[in-house]
């Protein structure tokens, strides 16, 4: 009998130091060699082996391998750009959206891998400029920041290949209001849902649409807002489960409000029992079974197990955007910094 005990009171520290779930006591990133030194806010994961990032200078890297090893595979002539968000649809098969006044909002498509890419849209508004796009299946949407107190909405119905304007019932932009093309993920999407985070004005919102863009309502966050301060990034698991990270770029080591959830669909946030504490420009759910995420910054990484409530640092290494897939989350930065978080 006393054996008996001993095996159980082993096998529960076994499962206890394993996170009780097959998983460590905390997470770990390997970092991963890029060869680039670009700034890579944009982020796509496909699987554990495929992922795609873009940044500075025209920058697009593929992996097909686990990360083992990338290509450069961006469009020719763009090194004046920043690719601030690229969207995977498979190993062969992207967007990238690259971010600024007039004509340096663009979309590229890749349907071989970045061998080659079409220019699908330019922008052509001196006042406008892009910051982030989404897509479900076919379906996208592209945002951009308020022009005359409106934000711009563009949409596609065929994989990214045509855009056109969308004539949305947006709420009327809040003065000083805009969206932080930070990490790519200002613009959500989960099916026929979308929705939009900002900051910049007196308060954070988050818009919402349950018909692809077509009409919006609006809820105020609880995240601090400012010239430099407000919601950075959404995450999605489904239609109701929803957090929401930010903070201030300008005091990236303090925002002792910056991450919140919510559970009706974005209709009401509450700020979370714990937050990380710094600024956080990357969120991402781990899948969409289970309570775990992963938030990162420029000063570190923090990961949930209870759906957003509380948050726990694991990493102080500095990062921009962060993405999970089957099998894998990827993060990605400044200096071409890649890494990746690997898990069954």
């Amino acid at each position: 009998m006393r054996n008996r005990i001993v095996a159980i009171a082993l096998g529960l520290a076994v499962v206890l130091g394993a996170g009780g779930f097959g998983w460590p006591p905390a997470p770990s990133w390997k970092l991963l060699d890029t060869g680039s030194t670009a700034r890579l806010r944009g982020l796509a994961a496909v699987s554990e082996r495929v992922a795609w990032a873009s940044g500075t200078g025209g920058t697009v890297l593929r992996t097909a391998d686990g990360g083992r090893t990338w290509r450069s595979v961006g469009p020719p002539d763009t090194a004046d750009l920043q690719f601030r968000d690229i969207e995977a649809f498979d190993a062969e098969h992207a967007a990238v959206l690259s971010i600024g006044n007039g004509d340096a909002s663009r979309v590229y498509l890749t349907a071989d891998g970045g061998r080659t890419w079409t220019e699908t849209f330019r922008n052509t508004d001196p006042a406008a400029f892009y910051d982030c796009f989404a897509f479900s299946g076919r379906h996208g949407l592209a945002l951009g920041d308020p022009v005359n107190g409106r934000f711009q909405l563009l949409s596609t119905a065929d994989g990214g290949r045509h855009w056109a304007p969308l004539n949305a019932d947006l709420p009327p932009a809040l003065d000083g209001e805009f969206a932080f093309a930070a990490s790519g993920t200002c613009l959500v999407t989960a099916g026929p849902d979308a929705w939009i985070a900002t900051g910049g004005g007196a308060v954070s919102r988050v818009l919402h649409s349950a018909d692809f863009g077509r009409h919006w309502s609006v809820a105020t966050s609880p995240i601090p807002s400012g010239p430099t301060a407000g919601i950075f990034s959404l995450a999605f698991r489904d239609r109701a489960h929803g957090l929401a990270v930010g903070g201030d770029f300008a005091a990236p080591a303090t925002a002792p409000s910056g991450a919140a959830t919510s559970r009706d669909g974005g209709r009401t946030w509450a700020v979370a029992r714990t937050v990380p504490g710094e600024y956080r420009s990357g969120v991402a759910w781990r899948s969409s079974h289970d309570d775990t995420a992963f938030a990162v910054g420029p000063t570190g990484s923090d990961w949930t197990r209870d759906g957003g409530r509380t948050w726990a640092r694991f990493d102080t290494g500095s990062f921009d955007s962060v993405a999970c897939a089957a099998g894998a989350c990827w993060a990605s930065g400044e200096a071409g910094r890649v890494a990746v978080l690997r898990f069954r």
